[in-house]
């Protein structure tokens, strides 16, 4: 049989191992997506708790420095790698060395707790991503997977724990896609991810009844000139804000290093300082979740120093060693500098917080594609062609900034810059 014969004769087979493809990671998936749907749904469940009890006991915010050195002491003892995050995630895609341990899942989701409950500025988003990525590799173990399937289980716990933990599957897909590399997307996991997500959304929403917020971004307007061009400068701000911020978390994180060389005092010194900052400012609003600002921003005009000082607590208390996630911060940050716009640019103000919520995100992140879908998932698909236009435009003047240091530049921002292919973000000075 020639080589052509022989190729026309797999070729009629080709869809025997595509079904047994899609068989293995359709189980596989599933599985996945239920084991850390319920994960993420035992986080929002436990951090609604939290917020309620500091809310009503706000005596409690003064142990702040009590739960940093908790959480100092677990890492320092019994962390091993566990610190780096999501960066120790994508690490392990990227050049597959060790099984990720499977008590990054019960660190993280305590450490994330106590950060909440004592009153720091964090996420979700982190927590989720990071329970996915230790079960789905514990689970890669288990099924003794080579190194190829090992980086495909990861990439599924992280779509699972996305998409759970904000109720965006396809979000969430498409988020564990395209955080890997700047400027690429990996279609290799592209089906088991999809499922993940799917499957570990309806674990979280519909099996363990945990309900997501609901956003409302109002008027939506016709496309003209003026609107384009409105839409453009906003997404220009949004991207400086989202380079504020990856460059602020670095900052106090090397900061802390520099002058407290003992790892569990860093957040007992930062409790500290944020216990006295939130007395100074007598108010809640900026730490925690902030989700209560957030929805308010779409239909009440935000201060236009709300989103700076968001900045400030959140990357000052993950980078002297809290935990959480940096995303719902993000939202925050971008709903409220989007409302402040209101006014200035000639755009609604639902729309403007619609679009800094997700463009914001989609500068820190570079994960423009993922952040579209997230805007069209929870404010709906009318307001989509102006979501896409402000997180491609803020993933652009975001720069070669992230808060995932891992990530590999794939295709630089721009030509001028062709140099920096291949290298990480944490390599760029």
């Amino acid at each position: 049989m020639d080589k052509m014969s022989n190729l026309n004769y797999w070729n009629r087979l080709e869809q025997i191992p595509l079904f047994i493809y899609l068989l293995k990671w359709g189980l596989v998936a599933s599985l996945v997506g239920f084991l850390v749907g319920s994960a993420s749904a035992a986080l929002l469940v436990s951090l609604n708790w939290a917020t309620d009890y500091r809310e009503s006991h706000l005596w409690i915010i003064a142990l702040l420095p009590l739960a940093g050195l908790v959480i100092g002491l677990l890492y320092h003892y019994y962390g091993k790698g566990s610190d780096k995050g999501n960066n120790y995630l994508i690490e392990e895609i990227h050049h597959p060395k060790n099984i990720i341990p499977f008590r990054m899942a019960p660190l993280v989701f305590i450490g994330t707790v106590l950060t909440h409950l004592f009153g720091g500025s964090a996420g979700r988003e982190g927590t989720a991503v990071q329970m996915g990525g230790a079960i789905s590799d514990k689970l890669s173990s288990w099924l003794h997977f080579k190194k190829r399937d090992r980086r495909i289980m990861i990439i599924i716990g992280v779509s699972a724990g996305f998409a759970s933990v904000f109720g965006t599957p396809l979000a969430g897909a498409v988020f564990a896609l395209e955080v890997l590399v700047v400027g690429r997307i990996r279609y290799e996991a592209i089906f088991p991810s999809f499922m993940a997500a799917i499957a570990a959304h309806y674990t979280c929403h519909s099996l363990w009844c945990v309900a997501h917020t609901h956003y409302e971004i109002g008027v939506i307007p016709e496309i003209s000139p003026l609107h384009i061009a409105s839409v453009l400068l906003v997404g220009i701000l949004f991207g400086l804000a989202a380079m504020l911020f990856s460059k602020m978390v670095r900052f106090w994180s090397q900061l802390a290093k520099k002058y407290v060389s003992y790892a569990p005092l860093r957040p007992v010194i930062g409790g500290g300082i944020l216990v006295i900052i939130i007395a100074l400012m007598g108010t809640t609003k900026f730490i925690g979740l902030g989700v209560p600002t957030i929805v308010e921003s779409f239909t009440t005009q935000q201060e236009g120093y709300v989103f700076l000082l968001k900045i400030v607590l959140t990357t000052f208390t993950l980078g002297v060693g809290f935990k959480g996630g940096e995303v719902t911060p993000l939202f925050f940050i971008g709903a409220t500098l989007g409302s402040a716009l209101f006014g200035i640019i000639p755009l609604p103000m639902g729309l403007l917080a619609g679009m800094g919520f997700v463009a914001v995100f989609a500068g820190a992140t570079n994960t423009p594609i993922a952040c579209t879908l997230m805007g069209i998932e929870l404010f709906g698909a009318e307001a989509g062609i102006w979501l896409g236009l402000a997180c491609v435009t803020a993933y652009l003047f975001s720069g070669h900034t992230g808060i995932y240091t891992a990530q590999a530049i794939g295709s630089p921002k721009h030509t001028l810059y062709a140099l920096l292919k291949g290298k990480e973000l944490r390599d760029i000075k």
